[in-house]
């Protein structure tokens, strides 16, 4: 990883291994259909206002903040992206859930819960939600029947560790279904919910119990 010279206009682009691989094969197989911003190396903390060269200078020090050269390890970079909301939007949409504030406790094996997010202040109804299970040693996670979307939503937005990234379990839809499975020690993780249009983001603190 290294820094830009940020005193030029540049364009650094690199393939992931997938790129690459879609670029081999010719023909129509590598299409960029989407793209997102990101805001990783941005410390808003540095804007200004009582900066001696008056308002447009409020944000010179941010404005020449490096920017980090483009690396293919998604969990390592975009992790805050921008997100684009209708004109006139005057609040930031939040991911509700029918699940108390305290998580869910899982006591035996089998023990299931349903997932169905809802968005206030907004709107995933066509995207639908992305949802991260870290530790797939405590739960199987999987989209309920009539919950799936037919576009894809973001790659995972989140940084997850490397160790959670081998547990982890990512799913795509609009409602799932959480199933404890069977442990012979207590094991706490949690689930990150991700609305795929609007950005918002939260997170629900899992335990499963020992019931082997």
């Amino acid at each position: 990883m290294g820094y830009l010279d940020n005193t030029s206009t540049t364009v650094d682009a690199i393939l992931t291994k997938k790129g690459r691989e879609l670029l081999a094969r010719g023909g129509d197989e590598f299409k960029i259909t989407k793209f997102a911003l990101g805001d990783d190396e941005i410390d808003y903390g540095l804007y200004d206002v009582t900066h001696p060269n008056g308002t447009n200078s409020y944000g010179s020090a941010i404005e020449n903040l490096p920017m980090l050269e483009a690396f293919p390890d998604e969990n390592q970079i975009m992790r805050y992206k921008l997100v684009t909301l209708p004109k006139g939007t005057s609040k930031m949409p939040i991911l509700e859930l029918p699940i108390p504030s305290t998580g869910l406790t899982f006591t035996s094996a089998g023990q299931k819960s349903a997932i169905s997010p809802d968005t206030k202040n907004g709107s995933d109804a066509q995207l639908g939600y992305t949802v991260i299970l870290h530790n797939s040693d405590a739960a199987d996670l999987t989209v309920a029947a009539g919950g799936e979307v037919v576009t894809g939503g973001a790659t995972t937005p989140v940084f997850l560790s490397d160790a959670e990234r081998k547990k982890s379990i990512s799913v795509i839809g609009k409602t799932f279904s959480l199933i404890a499975r069977s442990t012979t020690a207590k094991i706490v993780t949690q689930i990150t919910i991700i609305g795929n249009e609007t950005g918002a983001v939260t997170t629900v603190p899992i335990t499963v119990n020992s019931n082997a």
